[in-house]
């Protein structure tokens, strides 16, 4: 496996503090056919309770959402559209807070990456929340797991010099929240979803 997972701490940074923090480090999935792994280049987060947009929404506890009361730095993955998506659980216990994973840049198991997703050129491969998990080999069995160890971690990777941040996507339904200016990005970065 390769790199130092982020040490605990890391993760009790505030849920929007965190989305930014979380870009430039890199997320490693190791399963059986090898590793595969890229730098976080985007992220969404999601202020749970507050947020309309938040699959926990005003406290909305069930099997789904059960790992964002846990704490911070666990893995929380979900089915929308036949598609898995992955989420790093923020915010303190019991304050189901997230941060949706939008898009990588390829880094190492890019043979890999590049068979689970025929047809596609390099830069579709990561460029969507759907399209990193297929290309990296998360899924729900992911679901619960800590980022601290394997099979899926997110290690130390390099500090993006400019960050840029606007409207989240896909939540048209969700009234005012729909306006928050919660998604991050690395500026400029080709893999960002759009």
């Amino acid at each position: 496996m390769e790199g130092t997972p982020m040490p605990p701490t890391f993760y009790e940074q505030p849920t929007l503090e965190l989305a930014k923090a979380l870009l430039g480090c890199v997320l490693v999935k190791e399963t059986e056919e090898g590793i595969a792994s890229g730098y976080i280049v985007e992220t969404e987060a999601y202020m749970g309770p507050i947020d309309r947009a938040a699959h926990s929404y005003g406290n909305r506890r069930t099997k789904r959402t059960e790992v964002m009361f846990h704490e911070a730095g666990r893995i929380y993955t979900y089915v929308m559209h036949t598609h898995c998506l992955v989420n790093v659980v923020s915010g303190e216990r019991e304050k189901p807070e997230a941060i949706l994973i939008r898009a990588v840049e390829p880094l190492h198991g890019q043979e890999l990456m590049e068979a689970r997703r025929p047809g596609h050129v390099k830069k579709n491969w990561t460029n969507g929340p759907g399209k990193l998990t297929k290309a990296l080999g998360i899924t729900m069995e992911d679901y619960g797991g800590s980022y601290l160890q394997p099979p899926l971690m997110i290690t130390e990777g390099y500090q993006p010099e400019n960050i840029s941040a606007g409207k989240r996507i896909g939540i048209d339904n969700t009234g005012e929240a729909r306006d928050y200016p919660w998604r991050f990005w690395v500026s400029g970065n080709p893999y960002v979803s759009r």
